[in-house]
């Protein structure tokens, strides 16, 4: 039998919801939060959550921020909403965080020094329990202020040579390694990379991993093959991919720091008539959407960037329970997308034999004799 609708005089409040259910307003704020729920007999949190949604219950954060001295939201600082692979970290981390009932306030900041602090100080002062932040930059402000000051921050897509602050990051030395490889086995010897910005943990990163996967094939790391961009955008792809064919050095396959920059790679081969894979080979990273689209689709490197999120929020949740909790630094594993923007190198042709040489090699043949 459906219960009768309470015509109340304002907004419904927990002592509104503890009546209806029959229980104690404390029980009420326990069923009621998706941290505590699990101390509630499961027909009693059923019988309150049904009477919070007849009664269009809404909790009120300020008061219970009072009471628990949380304000059950998160500050999340983002380089570029406009970048979809951000994007679906956003919401990875927005995903993670709903189920235990907090909510993220996003804050784009472009990678600047001075919208970082101001976005930091007005989260702050907000109340905020803790930041995820997906910085950029190597040698960033919030790293040594805050890690000093005690407050809560989770690192994605980036982390610190120390343990002192919880991160979750593609493992880009895996990834670079597997890009290198895939191109060695394809019979390439002579690999040239179009590295990202040597300030952005990324590029940097990722740079590492070229030379120390070069090195572990016994590759030569050709200074001559390796330019570095100044930012991870097509434009920048295209003026370093053009800089390495000036150069006039000998290679037919490049490793690019991210997707633009390979897709500015492209740009350079169409200006100079060349060709993709036949003259040169590209491999890119991220997966970022629509690089299946590109003429010739692209061969890159995936990363889970809504994992990402997902386990950032998971690594702030885990500080947040425990003071105990130690800080966490996590790699999650990329993967190889074969495209067709990779082929097998190109072997010069043969010299053509003379009629002598020709005449003999088939004699040797028919003999047997031939290694």
């Amino acid at each position: 039998m459906a219960r009768r609708k309470l015509s109340l005089a304002g907004p419904a409040t927990l002592r509104d919801v503890a009546r209806v259910a029959g229980v104690h307003p404390g029980t009420v704020s326990r069923a009621l939060n998706p941290q505590t729920r699990g101390l509630v007999n499961e027909q009693t949190a059923r019988r309150v959550l049904e009477a919070a949604e007849e009664l269009g219950y809404r909790p009120n954060p300020i008061a219970r921020g009072l009471r628990t001295n949380r304000s059950h939201t998160i500050g999340v600082l983002v380089p570029d909403l406009m970048n979809s692979l951000f994007a679906a970290v956003v919401r990875g981390i927005e995903d993670g965080l709903r189920e235990a009932g907090y909510t993220p306030l996003i804050a784009n900041t472009d990678n600047d020094a001075a919208r970082e602090q101001v976005a930091f100080e007005a989260m702050s002062a907000r109340q905020v329990d803790g930041f995820i932040a997906a910085t950029a930059v190597r040698d960033h402000w919030l790293l040594p202020d805050q890690v000093r000051s005690g407050a809560k921050v989770v690192l994605v897509n980036r982390r610190v040579a120390s343990d002192a602050i919880p991160a979750v990051t593609g493992n880009d030395h895996e990834g670079i390694r597997l890009a290198v490889e895939h191109l060695a086995e394809l019979g390439h010897r002579r690999i040239a990379h179009v590295a990202g910005p040597q300030a952005l943990y990324t590029g940097w990163s990722r740079h590492q991993g070229f030379l120390d996967a070069m090195r572990a094939l016994r590759l030569e790391v050709d200074p001559s093959l390796i330019v570095f961009s100044d930012a991870f955008t097509e434009r920048e792809g295209a003026r370093c991919c053009g800089e390495l064919l000036d150069r006039r050095r000998d290679f037919a396959a490049i490793v690019a720091g991210n997707d633009l920059l390979a897709l500015g790679c492209y740009d350079a081969f169409e200006a100079r008539g060349l060709d993709c894979p036949g003259g040169v080979s590209v491999v890119g990273y991220n997966d970022m959407p629509f690089v299946d689209r590109f003429r010739p689709p692209l061969t890159t490197v995936r990363v889970p960037h809504y994992e990402l999120g997902a386990t950032a929020a998971a690594l702030m949740l885990e500080q947040l329970r425990s003071r105990e909790a130690p800080p966490r630094q996590l790699l999650l594993a990329p993967e190889l997308v074969i495209r067709g923007s990779t082929a097998p190198v190109a072997e010069p042709p043969a010299p053509r034999a003379s009629t002598r040489t020709a005449a003999k090699s088939t004699t040797a043949g028919e003999t047997g004799t031939s290694p």
